[in-house]
């Protein structure tokens, strides 16, 4: 272990789950990291990784109250013993984009990088290794100073905490999905938070989601919170449309989350020789191109998921279905060339990949 980084060790070792039912974020490991800002103490401190446990929270710490919590979400994989992590470097970048939106302290994307490595290396017979598995990492920063006077808080805890994950939705992780577009309720504005990955964002979606739920559809599709018709994103993911073989996706413009998979699917798409097309894109149009028999494919991107196919989509009282409900072949080469360089069963010429070392 590297001396910048304490390690508490727990005196038992969990038993481990059943690598065939993992589920997703069910399960956690025997350790997290942890970290604490004071800016009394001169900023972050005490960096460690601790035994995974409950932690101690003032009722009043403001962060309950006022909603100053981000997070992130990203996976280890292991493959021929060797335990890799994707683009972590992207992730970091991006919490410290959402900490500035909330006028939290900024980290030292190298420093947590570096910790969360030691925090892998340690946990490292957690990572699973069948297909579509994962160990799923979850950093998060919340406000810990206690007070109820709305202003920034001048205490913070940073947390890391793992958990082995089988697909996100169980079974065949590229079966289609049932998509709700939402036309009552909006999910964020330009100006707002919704380029941010904020706990806010989520818990302003629940409703509309379990509506979906309730008639029989997996996820909602968002529509800008202006004008009600142009396409942002679905609830865990970005969104593609595949036109005419041309892939089209919204542009990002402040109520868009920059999603890590998004951005390296259009890369990955490029590399491949498909057309790539980020602007605004409306409901109407999209069943003017299903109606002319152009609408080929719809997937949807994120962390958890990956690629996802989707096989119908509901607006208002119509209903359609995106390519007979099957996995289209571009959202499949996507998904088998993006899993085949997470997991380094195909070469990495980009330098996505980040090997662990074992310290």
């Amino acid at each position: 272990m590297s001396e910048k980084v304490k390690f508490e060790k727990r005196e038992e070792l969990k038993q481990k789950p059943d690598p065939k039912n993992l589920g997703f974020g069910q399960h956690f490991t025997d350790y997290m990291l942890s970290y604490d800002y004071d800016s009394e103490k001169g900023g972050w401190h005490d960096l460690k990784i601790t035994p995974y446990a409950p932690i101690e929270l003032d009722p009043a710490a403001q962060g309950l109250h006022y909603g100053q919590l981000v997070f992130e979400g990203l996976k280890a994989y292991k493959h021929n013993g060797e335990v890799v992590l994707f683009r972590p470097d992207q992730n970091f970048a991006r919490i410290n984009q959402s900490l500035d939106r909330l006028e939290m302290p900024q980290i030292d994307e190298e420093e947590l990088l570096e910790g969360l490595k030691q925090l892998v290396d340690i946990e490292r017979d957690w990572v699973p290794e069948g297909e579509g598995q994962s160990l799923y990492i979850r950093p998060f920063v919340f406000a810990t100073e206690a007070g109820l006077g709305v202003h920034p808080a001048h205490n913070y805890k940073l947390l890391i905490i793992l958990s082995p994950s089988g697909s996100y939705y169980g079974g065949d992780s590229l079966k289609p999905t049932r998509i709700y577009v939402e036309d009552e309720y909006v999910r964020a504005v330009r100006g707002g938070v919704g380029f941010a990955k904020v706990a806010g964002n989520y818990a302003a979606s629940l409703l509309s989601q379990s509506n979906a739920n309730e008639q029989g559809y997996d996820q909602v599709l968002w529509l800008d919170g202006v004008e009600r018709k142009y396409v942002e994103e679905v609830g865990s993911m970005n969104i593609f449309f595949v036109e005419n073989g041309k892939l089209v996706t919204p542009q990002l413009n402040g109520s868009i989350l920059p999603g890590i998979t998004r951005k390296t699917v259009i890369a990955l798409a490029k590399e491949l020789g498909y057309e790539v097309e980020e602007r605004h894109i409306s409901i109407d149009e999209l069943l003017e191109s299903y109606d002319k028999g152009e609408l080929e494919e719809v997937f949807g991107t994120g962390t958890a998921a990956v690629i996802s196919p989707v096989g119908t989509l509901k607006y208002e009282d119509r209903e359609i279905t995106i390519n007979n409900n099957e996995t289209g072949p571009i959202t499949q080469r996507l998904y088998d060339e993006y899993t085949g360089i997470q997991s380094g069963k195909l070469d990495d010429p980009q330098g996505w990949r980040v090997v662990v070392p074992e310290y």
